[in-house]
């Protein structure tokens, strides 16, 4: 079907049959697929289909057969797991390298934004603003703590935003930023292929991507489903519903694991931002291997009123 048509469907089935901000309610997630000639299906994710049977089967009479369903089991924030390869320091900073807040175990810095005038590290609020939990001005380690990095030795600079994270109503961004104390230097094309330069909020259909995490490294996927509304994360103080986001689908494996979470993903034609990584699911995509999910970078740059630094 036509884009707009099923982006009409999917907002209308949220308003009559789904209610993906009842953390009560089945699990169950909608967004949108699309393929090289731009023909639209309804991507539903689901984390079991057998209690939704009933409603699937409704949902798939509505959209005219035009749906495709995955189970995906449960998503998790991808950020406390001890890595199986510990990461080393990085003076000056680079991309997918090793950060946190000195109370979680590590995650990635997944790029360097500007805020008025000043650069910045880029991951997630569940990596550097522990879920919320820090409190602005609290250090920045690189590497993460499960990297053996230690405070005040490997500080590289301090929490000075964080998105909010709501429990009563859908989130759209998981993202924080920590200021960079001086004289420790970054270097944003320390990247594989080189810098990203410009950002790209609308990626649009089946768009091949790449990341560089601090657990799985360089990886590469397609965005298999956009503006993905009602996912559920699992957060360490519960369940988080999001609306609007990415989904991506290794192309030779997984494409993330547990640490990689603020990790920057790009498409690979023209290196334009398209997100940021923060979740993904315990199976489920094309090999079974899991499936990676990001907030728009357009939507983390505008939380901040930021802009990717180049080099």
């Amino acid at each position: 079907m036509h884009l707009d048509s099923c982006r009409e469907l999917k907002n209308d089935l949220r308003g009559r049959i789904i209610t993906p901000a009842d953390v009560a309610a089945p699990y169950l997630a909608l967004g949108i697929e699309a393929d090289s000639e731009g023909r639209c299906r309804l991507a539903v994710r689901v984390r079991e289909t057998a209690p939704l049977s009933d409603l699937l089967a409704r949902i798939s009479d509505e959209a005219r057969g035009e749906v495709d369903v995955v189970e995906v089991g449960e998503i998790r924030a991808l950020s406390p797991f001890t890595p199986e390869e510990m990461q080393k320091p990085h003076r000056p900073l680079a991309p997918g390298c090793s950060v946190g807040h000195p109370d979680i175990t590590a995650g990635t810095l997944g790029a360097f934004v500007e805020v008025g005038g000043v650069v910045h590290a880029l991951s997630n609020n569940h990596v550097l603003g522990n879920t919320g939990e820090a409190r602005i001005g609290d250090t920045a380690l690189q590497p993460g703590v499960a990297d053996r990095g230690r405070d005040p030795v490997d500080r590289f600079g301090e929490l000075v935003a964080m998105s909010e994270l709501r429990r009563d109503r859908p989130n759209r961004v998981d993202a924080a930023i920590a200021r960079i104390d001086d004289g420790v230097g970054h270097d944003p094309a320390r990247c594989p292929g080189g810098p990203i330069t410009v950002a790209d909020p609308e990626p649009g259909g089946a768009t091949e991507v790449e990341k560089v995490g601090r657990t799985t490294g360089h990886t590469r996927g397609r965005i298999t489903a956009f503006e993905v509304d009602g996912l559920r994360i699992s957060f360490p103080g519960g369940e988080l519903v999001f609306d609007d986001q990415l989904e991506v689908s290794g192309t030779a494996g997984p494409f993330s694991a547990g640490g990689d979470s603020g990790s920057l993903i790009w498409a690979r034609e023209g290196r334009r931002a398209v997100g940021l990584l923060f979740a993904g699911s315990t199976y489920g995509g094309p090999d079974g291997t899991g499936l990676t999910f990001a907030n728009p970078i357009g939507a983390v740059l505008e939380t901040f009123g930021a802009r990717l630094v180049a080099p």
